[in-house]
């Protein structure tokens, strides 16, 4: 699998590019939905399911030191759920997100999601002006491709990611995953 299969897939996903071109009218720096969104889109199509809403929520993740208050995610959050009327979004300035995290400042949305804690959720797609897709992954794809679940390798607290991996079901919505409990 590619980049460019998962960008055709993403393609013919009717409600993730309507995000997708809703997202971009808000043109935050280093904008992108990401995370469980996109990733379990994916593995629901290496499962053979038809399209199904599995995420709880729509992540979206953008970089701007210069606002990093927690009022300003919730107004962006406010303003995407009274345009589309879907109250899943969620909105996170990864500016300020080292702080929940107990970690030191990161440097951009990428360096951020490189932190979270499986490689296959760090994954983040955005429309570019002249709508072409393009993606963020910064642990590369062959885990989503894969269906591995890993934590990432730099994300240190194991006892958190174990939980986590547990709290999802993952393994149950998804039978051909691999966990690595590493």
């Amino acid at each position: 699998m590619s980049v460019e299969q998962l960008k055709q897939w993403i393609a013919e996903c009717e409600p993730l590019m309507s995000d997708l071109h809703t997202l971009r009218r808000l043109d935050l720096p280093e904008c992108y939905i990401a995370a469980g969104y996109i990733r379990s889109y994916v593995w629901d199509k290496l499962h053979s399911y038809g399209f199904r809403s599995r995420h709880d929520d729509i992540d979206v993740v953008y970089f701007d030191p210069q606002h990093c208050g927690e009022e300003r995610d919730l107004e962006l959050q406010a303003k995407l759920i009274e345009e589309t009327g879907n109250g899943r979004w969620s909105v996170k300035n990864q500016a300020r997100m080292h702080l929940r995290n107990g970690a030191l400042p990161y440097a951009s949305t990428i360096d951020a999601m490189s932190r979270w804690p499986e490689t296959a959720t760090a994954i983040g797609v955005r429309l570019t002006p002249g709508d072409e897709l393009e993606l963020s992954a910064p642990h590369g794809l062959d885990d989503l491709f894969g269906m591995v679940v890993r934590r990432s390798p730099r994300f240190a607290d194991r006892h958190y990611y174990l939980e986590r991996v547990h709290r999802k079901n993952w393994l149950q919505h998804w039978p051909l995953l691999t966990w690595i409990k590493d």
